[in-house]
Protein backbone atom coordinates (compact mmCIF):
# COMPACT_ATOMS: atom_id res chain seq x y z
CA UNK A 1 0.00 0.00 0.00
CA UNK A 2 1.12 3.56 -0.53
CA UNK A 3 0.72 6.10 1.49
CA UNK A 4 1.11 9.78 1.96
CA UNK A 5 0.56 11.68 5.35
CA UNK A 6 -0.58 15.44 5.77
CA UNK A 7 -0.11 16.31 8.96
CA UNK A 8 -2.62 19.44 10.35
CA UNK A 9 0.12 21.67 11.11
CA UNK A 10 1.65 21.44 7.66
CA UNK A 11 -1.22 22.50 5.79
CA UNK A 12 -0.94 26.11 3.46
CA UNK A 13 -2.61 28.37 5.83
CA UNK A 14 -3.85 32.17 5.25
CA UNK A 15 -5.87 34.41 8.15
CA UNK A 16 -7.75 37.43 6.15
CA UNK A 17 -9.40 38.22 8.96
CA UNK A 18 -13.06 37.70 8.23
CA UNK A 19 -11.52 34.10 6.85
CA UNK A 20 -9.49 31.76 8.30
CA UNK A 21 -8.45 28.94 6.00
CA UNK A 22 -6.27 25.97 5.84
CA UNK A 23 -5.28 24.38 2.38
CA UNK A 24 -4.12 20.59 2.46
CA UNK A 25 -3.67 21.16 -1.08
CA UNK A 26 -2.26 23.86 -3.68
CA UNK A 27 -4.08 26.69 -3.46
CA UNK A 28 -4.67 30.47 -3.81
CA UNK A 29 -1.09 32.07 -2.69
CA UNK A 30 -0.44 28.66 -1.14
CA UNK A 31 1.93 26.40 -3.69
CA UNK A 32 3.76 22.92 -2.55
CA UNK A 33 4.67 21.15 -5.93
CA UNK A 34 4.23 18.13 -4.10
CA UNK A 35 1.03 19.01 -2.69
CA UNK A 36 -0.84 20.07 -5.57
CA UNK A 37 -3.85 16.68 -6.04
CA UNK A 38 -4.31 13.38 -4.82
CA UNK A 39 -5.56 11.99 -7.75
CA UNK A 40 -8.51 13.67 -8.74
CA UNK A 41 -8.72 15.25 -5.61
CA UNK A 42 -8.00 18.55 -6.34
CA UNK A 43 -8.61 21.14 -3.02
CA UNK A 44 -9.26 20.16 0.23
CA UNK A 45 -10.00 23.41 1.79
CA UNK A 46 -10.77 23.93 5.75
CA UNK A 47 -12.74 27.48 6.16
CA UNK A 48 -13.97 29.35 9.54
CA UNK A 49 -15.89 32.22 7.99
CA UNK A 50 -16.71 35.08 10.49
CA UNK A 51 -20.28 36.23 11.24
CA UNK A 52 -21.46 38.46 7.84
CA UNK A 53 -18.96 37.83 6.12
CA UNK A 54 -18.18 35.75 2.98
CA UNK A 55 -17.15 35.22 -0.31
CA UNK A 56 -18.70 37.60 -2.97
CA UNK A 57 -19.79 35.88 -7.22
CA UNK A 58 -16.51 34.75 -8.07
CA UNK A 59 -16.07 31.87 -11.53
CA UNK A 60 -15.77 28.15 -11.76
CA UNK A 61 -15.81 25.66 -14.61
CA UNK A 62 -14.74 22.07 -14.86
CA UNK A 63 -14.95 21.39 -11.59
CA UNK A 64 -17.40 18.98 -8.86
CA UNK A 65 -17.34 21.39 -5.90
CA UNK A 66 -18.24 19.55 -2.62
CA UNK A 67 -19.19 21.82 0.60
CA UNK A 68 -19.80 20.44 3.61
CA UNK A 69 -20.60 22.74 6.82
CA UNK A 70 -19.54 21.65 10.17
CA UNK A 71 -21.20 24.28 12.08
CA UNK A 72 -22.93 27.25 11.22
CA UNK A 73 -24.45 27.93 7.73
CA UNK A 74 -23.38 29.00 4.69
CA UNK A 75 -25.52 30.61 2.21
CA UNK A 76 -25.32 30.22 -1.67
CA UNK A 77 -26.17 32.24 -4.36
CA UNK A 78 -25.27 31.74 -8.10
CA UNK A 79 -25.39 32.46 -11.53
CA UNK A 80 -27.98 29.96 -12.64
CA UNK A 81 -31.10 31.16 -10.30
CA UNK A 82 -30.01 28.97 -6.86
CA UNK A 83 -30.16 30.64 -3.60
CA UNK A 84 -30.37 29.00 -0.35
CA UNK A 85 -29.20 27.85 3.09
CA UNK A 86 -26.73 25.18 3.36
CA UNK A 87 -26.89 24.10 7.14
CA UNK A 88 -24.77 21.95 9.40
CA UNK A 89 -26.18 18.39 8.78
CA UNK A 90 -26.33 19.14 5.17
CA UNK A 91 -24.07 19.23 2.09
CA UNK A 92 -24.05 21.04 -1.47
CA UNK A 93 -22.73 19.65 -4.97
CA UNK A 94 -22.41 21.93 -7.65
CA UNK A 95 -20.98 20.75 -10.56
CA UNK A 96 -19.24 24.30 -12.45
CA UNK A 97 -19.38 22.54 -15.72
CA UNK A 98 -19.21 25.18 -18.45
CA UNK A 99 -18.98 27.83 -16.28
CA UNK A 100 -20.92 29.43 -13.08
CA UNK A 101 -20.93 32.26 -10.25
CA UNK A 102 -21.57 32.21 -6.97
CA UNK A 103 -21.27 33.86 -3.47
CA UNK A 104 -20.81 31.76 -0.12
CA UNK A 105 -21.90 34.16 3.10
CA UNK A 106 -22.39 33.38 6.80
CA UNK A 107 -26.16 34.56 7.07
CA UNK A 108 -25.80 34.88 10.43
CA UNK A 109 -24.72 37.93 12.53
CA UNK A 110 -22.93 36.83 15.36
CA UNK A 111 -22.07 32.99 14.78
CA UNK A 112 -18.69 31.93 12.93
CA UNK A 113 -19.31 29.46 9.89
CA UNK A 114 -16.92 26.32 9.57
CA UNK A 115 -16.94 24.01 6.45
CA UNK A 116 -14.93 21.84 4.18
CA UNK A 117 -14.70 22.82 0.40
CA UNK A 118 -13.56 20.51 -1.14
CA UNK A 119 -12.68 20.16 -5.32
CA UNK A 120 -13.05 17.35 -7.31
CA UNK A 121 -11.86 16.87 -10.79
CA UNK A 122 -14.80 15.83 -13.32
CA UNK A 123 -14.49 12.77 -15.76
CA UNK A 124 -16.29 14.89 -18.45
CA UNK A 125 -15.74 18.47 -19.55
CA UNK A 126 -17.94 21.24 -19.95
CA UNK A 127 -21.41 19.93 -19.25
CA UNK A 128 -24.16 21.83 -17.45
CA UNK A 129 -23.74 23.48 -14.67
CA UNK A 130 -25.69 22.00 -11.83
CA UNK A 131 -26.54 22.71 -7.90
CA UNK A 132 -28.08 20.01 -5.52
CA UNK A 133 -28.36 20.28 -1.58
CA UNK A 134 -29.40 17.66 0.17
CA UNK A 135 -30.14 16.59 4.29
CA UNK A 136 -27.46 13.65 5.21
CA UNK A 137 -28.99 12.82 8.59
CA UNK A 138 -31.07 10.41 7.41
CA UNK A 139 -27.99 8.37 6.34
CA UNK A 140 -25.55 9.17 9.43
CA UNK A 141 -25.85 5.84 11.20
CA UNK A 142 -23.39 5.66 14.70
CA UNK A 143 -20.14 3.77 14.08
CA UNK A 144 -20.87 3.21 10.73
CA UNK A 145 -19.26 4.88 7.69
CA UNK A 146 -21.86 5.95 5.83
CA UNK A 147 -22.00 7.43 1.63
CA UNK A 148 -22.42 10.50 0.78
CA UNK A 149 -21.57 11.16 -2.56
CA UNK A 150 -21.05 8.83 -5.71
CA UNK A 151 -21.38 9.07 -9.34
CA UNK A 152 -24.48 7.38 -9.53
CA UNK A 153 -27.32 9.63 -9.66
CA UNK A 154 -30.01 7.43 -7.87
CA UNK A 155 -27.35 6.58 -4.93
CA UNK A 156 -27.25 7.22 -1.69
CA UNK A 157 -26.12 10.58 -1.17
CA UNK A 158 -25.46 12.84 -4.26
CA UNK A 159 -23.50 12.20 -7.21
CA UNK A 160 -20.25 13.84 -9.39
CA UNK A 161 -19.39 13.77 -12.56
CA UNK A 162 -16.60 11.08 -11.63
CA UNK A 163 -15.79 7.65 -10.37
CA UNK A 164 -15.64 8.98 -6.24
CA UNK A 165 -17.15 7.59 -3.56
CA UNK A 166 -17.17 9.33 -0.03
CA UNK A 167 -17.77 8.43 2.94
CA UNK A 168 -18.52 10.12 6.54
CA UNK A 169 -18.22 8.07 9.77
CA UNK A 170 -19.04 9.21 13.61
CA UNK A 171 -17.17 6.79 15.51
CA UNK A 172 -17.06 5.99 18.85
CA UNK A 173 -13.39 5.34 20.58
CA UNK A 174 -12.37 2.28 20.61
CA UNK A 175 -14.64 1.52 16.99
CA UNK A 176 -12.41 -1.25 14.54
CA UNK A 177 -13.63 -1.51 10.64
CA UNK A 178 -12.47 -1.63 7.12
CA UNK A 179 -13.10 0.34 4.09
CA UNK A 180 -12.92 -1.46 0.62
CA UNK A 181 -12.11 0.30 -2.60
CA UNK A 182 -15.21 0.54 -4.79
CA UNK A 183 -12.29 -0.06 -7.66
CA UNK A 184 -8.62 -1.01 -6.87
CA UNK A 185 -7.11 1.76 -9.22
CA UNK A 186 -8.51 4.45 -6.57
CA UNK A 187 -7.20 6.08 -4.15
CA UNK A 188 -8.29 7.20 -0.88
CA UNK A 189 -8.06 10.17 1.12
CA UNK A 190 -8.97 9.72 4.69
CA UNK A 191 -9.25 13.43 6.71
CA UNK A 192 -9.88 13.45 10.31
CA UNK A 193 -12.62 16.50 11.32
CA UNK A 194 -12.37 15.70 14.99
CA UNK A 195 -10.62 13.06 17.43
CA UNK A 196 -7.79 10.48 16.39
CA UNK A 197 -7.73 7.31 14.33
CA UNK A 198 -5.40 4.86 13.44
CA UNK A 199 -4.49 3.21 10.18
CA UNK A 200 -2.23 0.48 10.70
CA UNK A 201 0.94 2.44 11.96
CA UNK A 202 -0.14 5.37 11.23
CA UNK A 203 -1.81 7.99 13.86
CA UNK A 204 -4.02 10.82 12.56
CA UNK A 205 -5.36 13.01 14.82
CA UNK A 206 -7.70 16.22 14.31
CA UNK A 207 -7.49 17.82 10.97
CA UNK A 208 -4.61 15.22 9.47
CA UNK A 209 -4.97 13.61 6.17
CA UNK A 210 -3.71 10.99 4.43
CA UNK A 211 -3.90 9.10 0.87
CA UNK A 212 -3.72 5.42 0.57
CA UNK A 213 -3.44 4.03 -2.80
CA UNK A 214 -1.94 0.57 -4.44
CA UNK A 215 -4.19 -1.33 -2.06
CA UNK A 216 -7.96 -3.09 -2.27
CA UNK A 217 -9.11 -2.41 0.82
CA UNK A 218 -7.59 -0.94 4.64
CA UNK A 219 -8.40 -1.69 8.08
CA UNK A 220 -9.22 1.40 10.55
CA UNK A 221 -9.64 1.76 14.45
CA UNK A 222 -10.26 4.77 16.41
CA UNK A 223 -8.23 5.88 19.93
CA UNK A 224 -10.68 8.65 20.71
CA UNK A 225 -14.28 9.07 19.36
CA UNK A 226 -13.58 10.27 16.00
CA UNK A 227 -14.92 12.00 12.92
CA UNK A 228 -14.02 11.34 9.79
CA UNK A 229 -14.96 11.89 5.86
CA UNK A 230 -13.27 9.37 3.21
CA UNK A 231 -12.63 10.27 -0.30
CA UNK A 232 -12.56 7.85 -3.18
CA UNK A 233 -11.24 9.20 -6.19
CA UNK A 234 -9.59 8.01 -9.37
CA UNK A 235 -5.04 8.34 -9.20
CA UNK A 236 -5.43 9.73 -12.90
Amino acid sequence: MKTIIHKAETRGHADHGWLNTHHTFSFANYYNSERVHFGALRVLNDDWIAPAEGFGMHPHDNMEIVTIPLSGDVEHKDSIGNKGIIRSGEIQVMSAGTGVFHSEYNPNPDIPTELLQIWVFPNKRNVQPRYEQISISEYEKPDELYQIISPDPKGQGMWIHQQSWFHLGNLSEGWEGSYTLKNSSNGVYVFVIEGSIQIGDITLNKRDGAGFSETDAFQLKTIASSKILLMEVPML
